[in-house]
């Protein structure tokens, strides 16, 4: 079972992973959306590293993601509303990704109750 995390909690949960990291790793968001969504409406890095790789290309970029960031970085999976990023993070974890959470409601969540600055689309 893939854990959902909250948008409002995202702050917390970035400081706790990062303070298991070496300094210059940093918890990643993984936004599987399409790239004309991310256009539309996208996170600014904030003490993470944003990462965006539509779910189309999660199996084929497989091995890349696991070489470039490691099978135990603390990712978060985005899309707009939390369906697309939870099949995603299902993947991440059967394939080896150990700290693998999933951004419950999307980007649209974010919207609401992070950053009323990022666009809804």
């Amino acid at each position: 079972m893939i854990a959902q995390l909250n948008p409002a909690d995202f702050a917390a949960w970035r400081d706790r992973a990062a303070a298991g990291l070496a300094p210059a790793e940093l918890p990643v968001v993984l936004d599987v959306r399409e790239p004309w969504e991310v256009q539309t409406a996208s996170l600014q890095e904030d003490g993470f590293r944003l990462l965006c790789v539509p779910m189309r290309e999660i199996p084929a970029r497989l091995v890349e993601l696991r070489d470039t960031l490691g099978a135990d970085r603390p990712l978060a999976c985005l899309c707009h509303h939390g369906i697309r990023s939870q099949q995603v993070a299902s993947y991440l974890a059967q394939a080896g990704f150990s700290d693998v959470v999933n951004l419950q409601g999307g980007i649209d969540a974010w919207t609401h109750q992070v950053d009323a600055a990022v666009p809804r689309y």
